[in-house]
């Protein structure tokens, strides 16, 4: 299973890398503004908590109590991670009766997943030769 992931991963990241989108960001220059918003985000996304939790959202849109349920942390914890979330629109939230629920806000935080997820398989394997030899 585990390869079948690493391949499968691998040919999403080459499809992405391939994408007019991705050639159109690396032409751009970056101004010190934009380079402190992107740094932001990346900064939430370094949390394997807030990864966690987007991963659980991956299924749906779930209570703060099915987040804490899945992912094992606690519920103030779970609370303080999906602020910040929302703050910086990776999920969305709607409230229904007493409950609020939260969604993903879209699907592209798990391009940049997908991606580094290819790099990291690429360097598995680099390693591994080294490793072998060969």
């Amino acid at each position: 299973m585990t390869q079948r992931l690493v391949r499968r991963t691998e040919a999403l990241h080459n499809r992405r890398i391939q994408t007019s989108s991705q050639d159109t960001m690396l032409k751009k220059t970056m101004t010190p503004e934009l380079l402190e918003l992107v740094a932001e985000r990346f900064k939430a996304l370094g949390e394997p908590a807030r990864l966690a939790i987007l991963n659980s959202l991956r299924r749906g849109e779930a209570t703060v109590s099915e987040l804490v349920e899945d992912t094992g942390m606690g519920q103030a914890n779970v609370s303080k991670h999906l602020q910040l979330l929302y703050t910086l629109r990776f999920v969305a939230r709607r409230k229904e009766g007493l409950f609020v629920y939260y969604s993903l806000a879209d699907d592209s935080v798990f391009q940049l997943c997908d991606v580094m997820c290819g790099r990291i398989a690429q360097d598995s394997r680099e390693r591994g030769r080294i490793v072998a030899g060969r």
